[in-house]
């Protein structure tokens, strides 16, 4: 059985990054916890690095981003009487003074290709273009005129042809 976290070096392709620097993530749909929906991500040895869960019996309406020992990092919580599709993100877990907002584009007017901005209170950050629907989005650093932070894709087995599914992410 091919893993979802293939032992490989630490290498970047060119058609995930622009930097050689960059780190390759598996992100899996999969929680480690029973009952509970959320992601799993791994680096390139196959060591859990982060977790991200939204535990069944609260609202679907917060995440929280933990590191492998499930430390919170980040916890996004939907704001609340928005129009459109708005994401609050917090040190922690934390409620005050959030550090940033992510807002789906909901408009038909704007760009098309953009799907979502993360930003300051003051200052726009990045940008999300892509489909969410096909697995396959480029975050963009409004900061550096657009160059490219990251990447999302469907990952592929190394070996095979084997596919992983919807749910096994290169990150």
């Amino acid at each position: 059985m091919t893993k979802v976290h293939p032992k490989f070096p630490n290498t970047c392709e060119e058609s995930l990054c622009d930097s050689k620097a960059a780190a390759v993530l598996t992100v899996w749909k999969k929680s480690l916890l029973f009952n509970c929906d959320g992601f799993t991500v791994y680096n390139s040895s196959g060591d859990l690095v982060f977790r991200v869960d939204n535990y069944m019996n609260s609202t679907k309406d917060k995440i929280v981003l933990m590191d492998a020992s499930g430390l919170p990092l980040l916890s996004i919580r939907r704001k609340k009487l928005s129009l459109g599709d708005c994401w609050m993100v917090y040190d922690g877990e934390t409620q005050r003074d959030p550090i940033f907002t992510a807002r789906k584009n909901v408009s038909i007017m704007t760009n098309r290709r953009s799907l979502a901005w993360v930003s300051t209170k003051k200052t726009l950050l990045y940008e999300i273009e892509g489909s969410f629907g096909q697995r396959s989005c480029k975050i963009l650093d409004e900061r550096m005129n657009k160059k490219k932070a990251a990447e999302i894709k469907r990952k592929e087995a190394m070996v095979g042809g084997v596919a992983f599914g919807k749910d096994v992410l290169n990150l």
